[in-house]
Parts: C-alpha cells; structure tokens; sequence
C-alpha cells in the first residue's frame, strides 16, 4: 500500500500577525494545503491521504475539505504531535491500526506548504521508496554554504558540488520508519527533527531524488508572495 501524509502541524510562527497558520492562508482561489492535497489526488497509486494537524484545527480542516473537494472519501484528518516527526509517527500509526502494516507499505510524508509540488516528483518518490527504506527530495546546492559552529568564526566551507537542499516530499518504509523511531532515546527525538536524519544516524541508506526550484515552502511572508508570484504567472 502506498499513503501519503501531509504534514500541516505547524503555526506559522515566522509568517508573523496572521489570523490563520499558515497552511490554511489563502494561495489564489483556495487554502495553501488543498493546493498541495490535490497534486496528490492526481497520483492514482496512493490508496490513502491522512492529513495531520493540530488537535484544535482538525474541525476547521475537514471544513474545508468539504467545501473544496466534497466528493473525495480518500482523505482522512488526524492530530498530529508535539513535533514534526512525532506528527509523522501518529500518521504510521493511524494507518497501522485502521489498516495494518506490511513490510513493503510506504509512506510520501510531505509539507503541507510547498503547494507546488509535482506529479513528476511524487512518482520519483515512489519509484525509489518501493526499492528502498528512505528518500529524500533534494536540489543542488546553488549558493556557497558556510559552516559556523560557534556563531562567529567559519569552522567549514565544504565543497559545493556535493552539497544539496532538502525539500519535501521524503518517503519510508512504514514499518522501518517506526522501528527506527522506537530505537531512539529521548534526547534524540528532541535533537533529530528531521526524519530522514534518523536513518543517517541510525546509519540507515536514504536514497535522494531531484525537486525543483519552484517546490517552494511557504515559511515567511516573503514566501507566501513568491507563491502568490508563481500561481499569477501560472494562471496567466
């Protein structure tokens, strides 16, 4: 089986005096993540779309599921967590206790802010995710990046060509996913907030595919008007 989690826990704190979190502000004509819901809708091979939240919004998210895409039964809304990968974790185990696991079911955990997401990369996910425990979506590394441990003085600057920016979606095995997050101590739960990191810790093998430039996560207010710029140029 093949699920996709989109992953809208966050307030948006950095969005600044905003009435809504930010995965609920509108883009054009609709909310942010039912842009980003639908490029997953198109993908006919993703048997299940959970959707998690905040406990206090979950109300206010199957409203709006309603009202922009009332005849889809394939989406489900549950609460998410205190942190981002234990927000992915109550999807697994959602999907384990509505309809258990098997060894090779995988999950496309995915930013309900980066509403631009491909179909292009959602099925290099899943190519890849069928053959192995961990994907990440990357681009290259445009810009020099600096290592500065203490906040003051350059510590590394390490070789650009192999360097790459995360993006969403990143795509697990479910079980292998919970395994290695079960394994994990306390303190590394609070550290590692990045799921892919946990593999790499735990010195799992995380496989990379391509995203765009354009995958863009609405985290600042500047992002949300580069979105508004890209949707105005793509509607033109």
């Amino acid at each position: 089986m093949i699920y996709a989690e989109i992953l809208a826990g966050g307030s948006g704190t950095r969005m600044g005096n905003t009435d809504l979190p930010k995965q609920f502000m509108m883009l054009g004509t609709k909310p942010i993540i039912i842009h980003t819901i639908e490029q997953f809708m198109i993908e006919q091979r993703i048997n299940k779309i959970v959707v998690c939240c905040p406990k206090n919004w979950i109300s206010y998210m199957q409203d709006i599921l309603k009202k922009y895409i009332p005849e889809e039964n394939n989406i489900v809304v549950v609460e998410g967590g205190a942190t981002r990968n234990e927000t992915i974790i109550n999807g697994c185990k959602y999907i384990e206790e509505n309809f258990g696991l098997n060894d090779d079911d995988i999950i496309i955990t995915h930013d309900a802010v980066r509403p631009f997401i491909t179909r292009r990369i959602i099925e290099d996910n899943i190519k890849v995710g069928l053959t192995c425990d961990a994907v990440d979506t990357v681009i290259p590394a445009t810009d020099t990046i600096v290592e500065c441990k203490e906040g003051e003085v350059i510590s590394n600057i390490p070789d650009r060509r192999i360097m790459y920016q995360g993006q969403t979606p990143q795509t697990f095995k479910i079980k292998k996913l919970m395994k290695i997050y079960g394994s994990l101590s306390e303190e590394e739960k609070n550290i590692l907030t990045d799921a892919c990191k946990m593999f790499v810790i735990k010195k799992g093998k995380v496989k990379i595919v391509m995203g765009e430039d354009f995958n863009v996560k609405v985290t600042t207010m500047h992002d949300y008007k580069i979105c508004n710029a890209i949707l105005m140029e793509r509607n033109k």
